[in-house]
């Protein structure tokens, strides 16, 4: 097993993929979220499902729940999928390594809409080799002594990170 730089969460993996100065700015505990009212909607709803939602935390992880054959994690859009889904990615990976194999399931609950999205996920050897890369990347990035120069998209708009990257 590879050592990191810090332990590696969840969320690191999500905003490694969303955007590299937000993992860098996150993990090195530079935290602007508390002042986000996405991120305080994000906790409310979780908040509402918590009797559906039973979280399991264990070195670092928090996984929404487990069932006999999934590791499902829930998220209140779609509006960065491939982030969610590496994140889930991640979570199959690390329990893998513990000697639980399971499935994934993302579930997405759109704002405004009735219907849920669901995506299941299986890891394999291309997966799980493409995850170790994925690690070794993340620990070099959070190793640097700055994080990257942020790159303007228009998903910056909504980031709890925008004003320290862009004002």
């Amino acid at each position: 097993m590879q050592k990191f730089y810090i332990n590696i969460t969840g969320t690191i993996i999500n905003y490694y993929f969303h955007c590299k100065t937000q993992c860098w700015l996150h993990a090195n505990r530079i935290n602007l979220e508390d002042n986000s009212e996405d991120v305080r909607i994000g906790k409310v709803l979780h908040k509402i499902r918590e009797d559906k939602v039973q979280e399991i935390s264990f070195e670092g992880i928090k996984v929404d729940k487990i069932t006999k054959d999934y590791v499902i994690e829930v998220k209140k859009s779609d509006s960065d999928i491939e982030a969610a889904k590496w994140q889930l990615i991640y979570y199959l990976y690390i329990l893998e390594q513990k000697g639980i194999t399971k499935k994934g399931k993302l579930e997405v609950f759109e704002k405004k809409k009735r219907d849920k999205k669901s995506y299941i996920i299986e890891l394999n050897d291309e997966i799980k080799k493409e995850v170790a890369q994925i690690l070794n990347q993340i620990n070099k990035l959070l190793s640097k002594k700055k994080p990257p120069e942020p790159i303007y998209h228009n998903k910056c708009k909504k980031c709890a990170y925008y004003e320290y990257c862009f004002l």
